[in-house]
């Protein structure tokens, strides 16, 4: 059968592959809970009866605010099937922007994992006028448990008004509204219909090397497009997904089930990274040297053999003796990562590839549904620092200003409620603004090199681009997060956020004492070693571009302490005034 709606997944998998008892699991307290086909199709359509029940209409709006869970997909697809929108909501977002989301959306129903999320939303839930009920995924006095809903479906013997709603349903439909976050105003509802997101996985469908036998580890928010899409694409392909505990158990759940395939943002990569060489720098001997040999090996990768047969030689080596130990403390198989919603350094995709994991960068936006452009594993398929060639449905071509203008099926029908929002992102010829700078490379990957509205001008009279600044420093081991700022000053400066784990480490191996991250970033000779850093990277940059300036910071930057977006995006005006005076004393 064709998919051609998103919960036609559900009836396409049971048709297309084999029976399996691990189609989608969640841990909890310590044990796998596991759904065959069979199961999952059974508890979606008693929550789709049970919405008929309470008098769910097409086009009503249901929220889910969850960490990743099998539930999500039962909610998920049970909304879809009777016509309702989905509003997925991060679980770590203010409470102006839940009171703005669920207002805007005019919700109707919410659906929270637990008690931890509902305490957050609680007192505000009286002031949204269109809340008829709330539903928990684990037990609470107060309200209602998913099971009551999917009891109350079982009361329904009628299953023929859930057939004619679902035939009801078209492609062209809008399955989910997906709230933006943004770097500055209210967040955008971006409204994406069952031919958005399907002509993207189904164009993305090539990528992964595996058969029905392969498994997914997932962490990134379901709420988020990126994991949204590659997990409908888990079950058009028919992977296993294992949706792990938290961030923080990452490795363990890896090591647990033994992936094929996981997604990412860069940020795991570099934690995995750090663990990495604090794991080096705590062997002696032969073996230290053994680890580090082949670290330096790894940083230096070229695709394709380009390093020459004496390098291959060491690769194989080396393979032997370490990097097996690096795969096996990701699950142990040859992995594939894909990598989005960041600049990936490319020094992390030549390492772990080298390892042999191959990192797949890509590009897109939640507009796009998502995936604009990505690596893959066919032949000149990768090029490091690039996000890959274009998928085959999407036409992207770079504006005289260099933005790029992406034009497809994937592209959102607009943002709900705001159409003069929706023609300024989409122009008369159907082209969609991304706000991103960019260029092709010869053999035609894609390559970006900014953001449009953060070129700032010098006093000269110079534009300045931060991101490729930005990303240029943060191929150094000492820099975690680093923002570039000098908006009408004579020349760049920079607030830098050192990566702790790293510092820590190399204050210990250089046995330099410290007792706060204050007092640490303030020593002399850690300030001396990052202006090493800085003047190693500023060799790499245009006179107009280098950091004359720079000033370092004792925390790290958090979605929940304001510095960046769910995606890892700078709120760069947030910053500027949480920081107005350090900024200023740069240019003193």
């Amino acid at each position: 059968m064709e998919v051609t709606r998103i919960f036609d997944l559900l009836p396409y998998h049971e048709a297309t592959f084999k029976p399996k008892p691990d189609v989608v699991a969640s841990k909890e307290n310590g044990e796998w809970t596991k759904y065959s086909i069979r199961q999952y199709r059974e508890i979606v359509d008693n929550i789709s009866q049970g919405f008929l029940a309470m008098g769910v209409q097409p086009g009503d709006k249901i929220a889910q605010i969850s960490s990743n869970r099998a539930e999500w997909n039962f909610v998920d697809m049970a909304i879809l099937q009777v016509g309702a929108i989905h509003v997925p909501i991060y679980a770590t977002i203010s409470e102006s922007d839940y009171k703005y989301i669920l207002n805007h959306a005019e919700v109707k129903f919410v659906f929270i994992s637990g008690q931890e999320l509902l305490r957050k939303i609680q007192h505000i839930l009286p002031e949204i006028a269109h809340i008829q009920g709330i539903y928990t995924y684990k037990a609470h006095d107060e309200h209602k448990h998913l099971n009551d809903l999917i009891e109350l479906g079982k009361q329904s013997t009628d299953h023929t008004m859930l057939e004619s709603r679902k035939a009801e349903i078209k492609p062209e439909d809008v399955a989910t509204i997906i709230y933006t976050s943004g770097t500055t105003g209210n967040p955008k509802g971006v409204m994406l219909t069952h031919h958005n997101i399907i002509s993207n996985f189904k164009v993305c469908a090539h990528i992964p090397p595996f058969g029905e036998e392969a498994k997914a580890v997932s962490y990134l928010p379901l709420c988020h497009v990126y994991e949204r899409m590659l997990n409908y694409l888990y079950h058009y392909l028919g992977f296993s997904i294992y949706y792990a505990e938290n961030l923080g158990t990452i490795t363990d759940n890896m090591k647990e089930v033994q992936p094929d395939i996981l997604s990412t943002v860069p940020r795991l990569l570099e934690k995995i990274y750090d663990k990495l060489f604090a794991t080096g720098h705590k062997l002696t001997g032969v073996k230290r040297w053994i680890f580090f040999w082949a670290l330096h090996l790894a940083l230096r990768y070229e695709l394709k053999g380009a390093n020459g047969w004496f390098y291959e030689l060491k690769r194989k080596l080396y393979d032997k003796l370490v990097y097996t130990k690096w795969r096996a403390a990701l699950g142990g198989k040859h992995l594939l990562v894909v990598s989005g919603g960041a600049a990936l350094q490319p020094r992390l995709a030549r390492m772990f590839t080298c390892a042999g994991i191959n990192v797949l960068e890509g590009y897109g936006l939640t507009e796009t549904s998502p995936v604009i452009a990505v690596n893959d594993l066919t032949k000149n398929g990768t090029k490091f620092a690039t996000v890959g060639r274009l998928l085959s449905n999407v036409e992207v071509k770079i504006g005289g200003d260099g933005e790029i203008l992406c034009k497809g099926p994937n592209v959102m029908k607009g943002y709900y409620k705001e159409p003069e929002m929706t023609r300024d992102a989409i122009d008369a010829d159907g082209w969609f603004h991304t706000g991103d700078l960019g260029r092709f490379e010869p053999e035609g990957h894609l390559k970006i090199t900014g953001r449009k509205k953060e070129l700032f001008k010098t006093s000269f009279g110079k534009y300045i681009s931060p991101q490729p600044i930005e990303d240029t420093f943060k191929e150094s081991l000492f820099i975690d997060q680093i923002v570039v700022v000098g908006e009408h000053q004579k020349f760049a400066g920079a607030l830098i956020v050192p990566d702790f784990i790293f510092l820590k480490s190399y204050c210990t191996v250089k046995e330099i004492p410290f007792t706060t991250n204050e007092e640490m970033i303030n020593l002399p000779r850690i300030r001396k070693r990052f202006q090493t850093e800085v003047n190693k990277y500023n060799k790499c940059l245009g006179d107009t571009e280098k950091i004359k300036s720079w000033d370092l910071l004792d925390s790290e930057w958090t979605f929940e302490t304001g510095e960046i977006t769910p995606t890892m995006k700078l709120k760069r005006n947030v910053i500027a005034l949480k920081y107005e005076e350090k900024i200023a004393k740069l240019f003193e």
